[in-house]
């Protein structure tokens, strides 16, 4: 009887040893977890992100931010007061990190400009004036390499492939390289299916050539205006070969812009690679006046994305190749 008692006594206190050690891991289960939680809130206090949150900035735009400024950058955007401007640049669709700093200068000159309006003219470099800052011509990027007012040619370059367009297809004279000549001939067969006679009326020019034709408007109508309406040699697409001038044959309209041939050019060349180059309402980013007869082969890719887009050339380059 004495052992069974004792037995019980000792039974109880193991149950209650055991169930004490179960308080006692349970409790420091709960605190590991408390001070572990209590760490990792400290932690993320000290993260970018929550330092961000505090300047009101929205987990989207510290999404942006993150897409593409690095950490040195973003650490000193948490000493300043929260930049509306520079999300709404971010969200801009041709925004381009490498440009920041010139559309917030440019920003600056011009107030009353819109977000949209700096980015589209800072990517094709309109924050300086024209023939300033000029750049070598990518020829590697073929057929997408830019010829422009900052982009410019060698006055040796002609292209390899040059071949004469045949008078089915041009006026006497004229040569073309051999790629965008097979194009404008599919494009100018598709036409005729339509009853429509595309003909090419001008292409390549050498450097001398358009040195020549520059220094003649120039003499006639003075620089500003040689600038508007011609190219400085070496900055002229004519010299790439890519670049084409079409007419309607035996149309009597001296406009072109008002002929079926241009109506049938606007829904379609882009199916043949072609660009109308310099489009209305344009200049002030292409650096020309509108031409609606002169189009540049960059290839079906390029051309399609540039009409569905509805950009130009300059940007397009800014954006998908320079980028």
């Amino acid at each position: 009887m004495v052992k069974r008692k004792k037995k019980l006594k000792l039974k109880k206190k193991v149950k209650k040893m055991l169930l004490f050690s179960v308080i006692v891991i349970v409790l420091l289960i709960f605190g590991i977890k408390f001070v572990i939680g209590k760490y990792q809130e400290y932690k993320y206090h000290q993260t970018i992100e929550y330092k961000l949150l505090q300047k009101d900035y929205t987990m989207d735009d510290i999404k942006l931010l993150n897409d593409n400024f690095d950490d040195e950058y973003l650490n000193n955007l948490i000493n300043e007061d929260y930049n509306e401007s520079l999300i709404k640049l971010l969200k801009e669709k041709y925004f381009i990190r490498k440009n920041l700093d010139r559309y917030l200068n440019y920003q600056i000159k011009n107030k009353k400009m819109s977000l949209q309006e700096i980015v589209q003219l800072v990517n094709v470099n309109r924050d300086s004036d024209y023939y300033e800052n000029i750049i070598d011509t990518d020829l590697s990027k073929d057929p997408v390499f830019l010829v422009n007012k900052y982009y410019h040619l060698p006055s040796d370059y002609v292209p390899q492939n040059l071949i004469k367009v045949s008078a089915s297809y041009g006026y006497q004279g004229n040569i073309v390289r051999s790629d965008a000549l097979e194009a404008f001939i599919d494009m100018a067969e598709a036409a005729k299916d339509e009853d429509i006679v595309l003909i090419i009326n001008s292409s390549y020019r050498s450097y001398d050539d358009q040195e020549e034709i520059w220094q003649y408007r120039k003499a006639v109508n003075g620089q500003s205006k040689a600038d508007q309406y011609a190219a400085r040699a070496g900055h002229s697409e004519h010299q790439s070969g890519l670049a084409i001038d079409i007419a309607q044959f035996n149309s009597k309209e001296e406009d072109f812009e008002n002929t079926p041939a241009f109506n049938w050019l606007s829904n379609h060349a882009h199916e043949y690679g072609f660009i109308l180059r310099y489009p209305k309402d344009k200049e002030n980013i292409t650096g020309y006046a509108y031409e609606s007869w002169h189009y540049r082969y960059v290839g079906v890719e390029a051309a399609t994305k540039i009409y569905n887009e509805n950009i130009t050339f300059d940007e397009y380059y800014a954006y998908y190749i320079d980028k």
